[in-house]
């Protein structure tokens, strides 16, 4: 096992380097990977009819993103360390252009499920820009460099709303993957030109075993979480399946402990500050995502729920708008600050500032500008907290695991959107009010949710806190 050193402790760019370009489009990767995540919730309803097709096989436009993003991103973040991380970049950023550009060309349910299984390859593309800039960028530079790519995670989740509305309302839905793919090739097209390799590599071979063990475990746990509202929690198939993700997950820990070059070192993940801060993840992508599934939905309900504002979709998509704004403009004042006191009291305050958007959402339901306060609260603490995410991560693993160390932080961020998605479908069908012959979530049904995103970010926070704190000459960008 390497000793572990800060990533960047040994950079290979000079300061006459183009480090702005770089950053430019290595974030605009991360934006569009991101963006491509969300970008079809706005208009999901609608696509049943258009397709001709069933909303269950519509639900596969989401559903086979999030698998295949599941076993690609701790595959393509190992392949990564192993065998250069602007390589496998470049591979998932042409996944996304090649699924986006299959799923513009067909109306076919099929094609386009294929089309967005294969725009899930390209989730690996932020933990890898990530580590690239880490161990490309000087120190004086990198903490802001990091903090924006991370942050893009959910910056493209706040910003595909009101983009996909606002498409929704005046063009058809192919128009959302021309954008993605125009993005991903010019994103492409910069890396490829302009961003170097890093010079550390593993290399050695593919663990093939763990890649199918983690495979099928994470398959195992995230397909029964986007069906439970469906299926119920109690039904054979979510019980069965989240069984067999738990022997799964026992069983690829055994093997990695017996395997001389394993696809994820597990006493890396042991580390303390490894550990403390990928469960803080969960609970960071547990809020952004409810407040996805929280914020649009909500002020789209009609006024006779007693909450909501009966806007259009363009008007729920725009109310996401200044979070993601938050988010992005939050990120470099966030390594900033992770400079002076510590990105583990960074990532704190973050999630501080997080469960106070989600109280405020609670008591503030007159107006819908409360609701935009609200949500904006929430989105600049997550931006703060994404940011400083990947500080502790680099300071805490070897330059040459990098990529697989932040993949795995990627992914838990992930499972806890998936959680978020499941708990809150469950709670909002548990309570419901019946209006002009449907069912629809009733406001002490997003109080309770909202109550579990303000207490899951209190837990963050306290965990933040027994992170270590980072020494200031460890300290990315310092």
């Amino acid at each position: 096992m390497p000793a572990t050193v800060p990533a960047a402790d040994t950079p290979v760019a000079k300061t006459d380097q183009p480090i702005g370009l770089w950053l430019f489009f290595v974030g605009t990767a991360a934006l569009v990977v991101s963006l491509s995540q969300s970008i079809l919730i706005p208009v999901l309803g609608e696509l049943p009819q258009k397709l001709d097709t069933s909303v269950s096989n519509v639900q596969w436009l989401l559903t086979s993103t999030l698998l295949v993003a599941a076993v690609a991103v701790p595959l393509m973040g190992r392949l990564g360390d192993m065998f250069g991380k602007r390589r496998l970049l470049l591979v998932s950023v042409g996944s996304l252009v090649a699924g986006s550009l299959l799923t513009a060309l067909t109306s076919n349910i099929t094609l386009l499920i294929v089309g967005r299984a294969i725009q899930g390859l390209s989730a690996a593309a932020i933990p890898l820009g990530v580590s690239l800039l880490s161990a490309l960028v000087p120190r004086e530079k990198a903490g802001t460099a990091i903090a924006t790519v991370s942050a893009m995670l959910g910056v493209g989740g706040a910003l595909g709303l009101p983009l996909a509305a606002l498409i929704a309302e005046h063009a058809d839905f192919h128009v959302l993957f021309w954008i993605t793919a125009a993005a991903g090739l010019l994103a492409l097209a910069g890396i490829w030109a302009l961003v170097p390799e890093d010079a550390s590599r593993t290399g050695g071979r593919i663990d093939f075993v763990g890649t199918v063990l983690l495979g099928g475990a994470l398959v195992s746990l995230l397909f029964p979480l986007s069906q439970a509202t469906k299926w119920g929690w109690g039904s054979v198939e979510v019980v069965g399946l989240l069984g067999l993700s738990a022997a799964l997950f026992v069983v690829f820990a055994v093997a990695q402990t017996r395997i001389a070059q394993p696809l994820v070192d597990l006493a890396t993940l042991r580390r303390r500050p490894i550990l403390l801060t990928n469960i803080a993840s969960i609970f960071f992508g547990f809020a952004l995502f409810a407040s996805l599934i929280g914020t649009a939905s909500y002020v789209q309900a009609p006024a006779a729920t007693g909450y909501g504002f009966g806007s259009s979709v363009l008007t729920g998509g725009l109310a996401m708008l200044p979070s993601g704004l938050a988010m992005l403009i939050l990120a470099p004042v966030s390594a900033k600050v992770a400079q002076r006191i510590g990105a583990p009291r960074t990532l704190a305050i973050g999630a501080v500032i997080v469960a106070v958007g989600w109280a405020a959402r609670i008591v503030a339901t007159d107006s819908l500008w409360q609701v935009i306060v609200g949500t904006t609260v929430v989105g600049a603490g997550t931006g703060i907290g994404y940011a400083a995410m990947p500080a502790i991560i680099n300071a805490h693993t070897a330059t040459n695991e990098l990529a697989a160390a932040n993949g795995l932080n990627t992914l838990v961020r992930s499972v806890g959107s998936s959680l978020a998605s499941a708990v809150g479908g469950a709670i909002m069908a548990a309570s419901t009010i019946a209006l002009g012959g449907a069912e629809i979530p009733s406001l002490d049904a997003y109080r309770q949710l909202f109550a579990i995103c303000a207490v899951a970010s209190v837990l963050a926070a306290a965990i933040a806190l027994a992170i270590p704190n980072i020494p200031a000459a460890k300290q990315p960008g310092h």
